[in-house]
């Protein structure tokens, strides 16, 4: 069966093909139909459904992922956060949640004066299209995780649920 992301992003294509290493893995560009910079659990969330129901509606024999980055408020501060969204030719839909870590007060200015990440963390890092590599979570922590690997958890919850359902859908 084929895996279809609903984004062109490197560190998200990564993932998915780290975790499903010997399927074929396309990616399409699709709109997350949320802002460029989601700023709730909900609107991440809603971000990760849409991308994989673009994708399910293209393509509804195989397996369609949306995968969305954003960050969320807990009392006084704004954590990073991702969310993941799995399609199944049935039409059912798995979701995932990630890790959260949260952001230095230099970030969360520019974020709440309506700048987007990716700009703000190119800037705070002094890179270009940290996104595409080791991602927020990668500069805040060293390395130690980076957007790939924090994508792929997502990756393999989406699966891993995936697979318990079609287990018990055939026992039954």
């Amino acid at each position: 069966m084929k895996i279809i992301l609903g984004s062109k992003n490197k560190a998200k294509q990564s993932a998915v093909k780290l975790v499903y290493p010997t399927e074929t893995v396309e990616t399409i560009d699709v709109p997350s139909f949320v802002s460029d910079q989601p700023f709730s659990d909900k609107e991440t969330l809603t971000g990760a459904i849409n991308r994989a129901n673009e994708i399910h509606k293209r393509f509804p024999e195989h397996l369609a992922i949306g995968l969305e980055g954003g960050v969320m408020r807990l009392h006084d501060h704004l954590f990073l956060c991702n969310w993941g969204a799995l399609v199944d030719p049935h039409n059912q839909l798995y979701i995932a949640s990630g890790a959260r870590i949260p952001l230095p007060s230099e970030l969360v200015v520019e974020l709440d004066r309506g700048q987007e990440l990716g700009r703000v963390i190119d800037s705070f890092a002094n890179k270009i299209d940290v996104r595409q590599s080791e991602g927020t979570i990668g500069i805040l922590t060293e390395n130690i995780v980076t957007r790939e690997e924090m994508f792929a958890h997502v990756v393999k919850q989406l699966k891993g649920q995936y697979l318990f359902y079609q287990k018990t859908m055939n026992n039954r």
